[in-house]
């Protein structure tokens, strides 16, 4: 019976299954996604808001109540600075927010109540767009919050530098992002619609990155979709190379894909600079030097950089820029001393102040990531490794890994040359005297050459004459006598 109750529950969703182009209509709304146990559980600090919740996800937790005061009150100083009545920011969001909800991945049935619903979204719209106001009180309009009390907890220099940063982290969550649609139609409102998209991307940037450059990033869908984009700006030269990026097949990585550390790297004769944009696209490598963007790290890196990666696994079609970026990094860092030679060329501004700690956390963050073959950095992993396995560069390197990282082997090292040099100055000062003293004539004053005669023993002198005596001695008689 259940197995036909199943068959009969089947078909009927069969015939009312959608077309592929409301299909597509409907992912595509997605846009805040619900981070799975497997992963959360790798780092669950680094999900989990610790201050303030923003949307359905985490409202409601014990931990993050003591906010939901501060956010009420920051709602009467919003409408009383606007001037404008409750009803009519709930009219405008009310238009859409079917379109709401559905930027949400797996709502809780609670929530599809849409009164409860839109009364969570103006609350937390009009906190957060009160905490882009409060730490960007320069901009425009946007001069002065004098409303608030000067010793007030949230919003006043005593909040800015005790509260906000950490609101500022839960801020760029995956769990815990707000539709860009809800700000953008309270701005409408509050400004009689005389602010454009890029107003918000403005206010979003100049809070979360007060030095990053801003520019025209188009519509984005929220908080944390803001700031990735500020992180990969275009350049006109970032660009060009784009246009000229060579196509790659599909094959899996082999070893031409693997590269070397920061300190090998160096070893093989490859320099390190900043490049002239803080776009994490911007990494670049040409004779012989590796260009990469500087990257301040801090305590809310890991947290950033992790949300970051959820946002691009989930979202299709958001990109692979941060995921590339974090697994480049991972490569050629693998000790300290990896990022103590990035650090002293400006690239790593440490303010974690432990090296080890900076390269633990570039170690972790590649954790169970899939980097996408067809990767912006693929061209320059190929150029890497092509210039360390010139022949030179791989003696060169072999060379400095072995003499020169221990003291005791470079000392081994100068011996032996210094040996060598000895015994060659030895060799020299033995033959040097020999040519020295017996110079060869010149070949024009050369005689030409012949055999040398052969030796004969020298001439005996004749016996000595006997003087004959005077007396006359017969010659018999002296034969005899002889």
């Amino acid at each position: 019976m259940e197995q036909v109750t199943w068959v009969i529950e089947v078909n009927e969703k069969l015939k009312s299954m959608v077309d592929t182009e409301k299909e597509k209509e409907h992912w595509m709304k997605r846009s805040i996604y619900r981070i799975p146990t497997g992963i959360k559980d790798l780092n669950k600090k680094a999900y989990m808001p610790q201050v303030v919740s923003f949307g359905p996800y985490h409202h409601g937790k014990d931990h993050l109540k003591p906010m939901e005061e501060h956010k009420q009150r920051a709602l009467l100083h919003f409408l009383r600075r606007s001037g404008k009545s409750l009803e009519s920011f709930v009219e405008s969001l009310a238009e859409d927010v079917e379109n709401l909800k559905d930027c949400y991945d797996q709502l809780d049935p609670i929530w599809q109540d849409d009164n409860k619903f839109l009364q969570l979204m103006i609350l937390d719209g009009c906190f957060m767009l009160e905490m882009l106001r409060s730490a960007t009180h320069t901009m425009e309009d946007y001069d002065t919050m004098e409303d608030y009390a000067p010793n007030d907890p949230i919003f006043s220099n005593h909040g800015k530098i005790h509260i906000i940063p950490f609101i500022k982290r839960d801020m760029l969550m995956l769990e815990n992002q707000l539709p860009m649609q809800v700000i953008d139609s309270l701005v409408a409102v509050d400004s009689n619609r005389t602010k454009d998209e890029d107003f918000v991307n403005k206010l979003i940037i100049k809070f979360c990155s007060p030095s990053t450059p801003v520019s025209c990033m188009g519509r984005c869908l929220h908080v944390l979709d803001a700031y990735r984009k500020s992180l990969l700006q275009d350049t006109p030269g970032l660009r060009q190379r784009k246009r000229h990026r060579k196509p790659r097949s599909s094959h899996h990585q082999d070893g031409d894909d693997i590269i070397r550390s920061a300190m090998e790297l160096n070893e093989a004769g490859i320099r390190f600079k900043k490049s002239k944009t803080v776009s994490l696209k911007d990494i670049t490598f040409r004779g012989g030097v590796l260009k990469l963007p500087v990257s301040v790290v801090d305590d809310a890196t890991e947290s950033m950089f992790l949300n970051l990666i959820a946002f691009e696994r989930f979202h299709v079609g958001a990109g692979n820029e941060v995921t590339s970026y974090i697994f480049f990094m991972d490569k050629i860092i693998d000790s300290a001393k990896d990022v103590a030679l990035l650090h002293s060329r400006g690239i790593i501004q440490n303010a974690l102040g432990s090296d080890k700690a900076v390269a633990n956390l570039f170690n972790s963050l590649s954790k169970d990531i899939t980097l996408d073959p067809d990767s912006s950095l693929d061209e320059v992993h190929k150029k890497v490794n092509r210039y360390c396995k010139k022949a030179w560069n791989e003696w060169r390197a072999n060379l400095i890994h072995t003499y020169f990282r221990n003291p005791w082997a470079m000392l081994s090292l100068i011996g032996a040359i210094f040996l060598f040099a000895l015994t060659i100055a030895q060799t020299i000062y033995t033959i040097y005297p020999y040519y020295h003293n017996s110079p060869t004539p010149s070949c024009e004053t050369c005689p030409p050459l012949m055999a040398p005669p052969p030796l004969s023993p020298p001439p005996t002198a004749p016996p000595p004459v006997l003087p004959i005596p005077k007396h006359k001695v017969p010659p018999q008689s002296y034969q005899t006598h002889h």
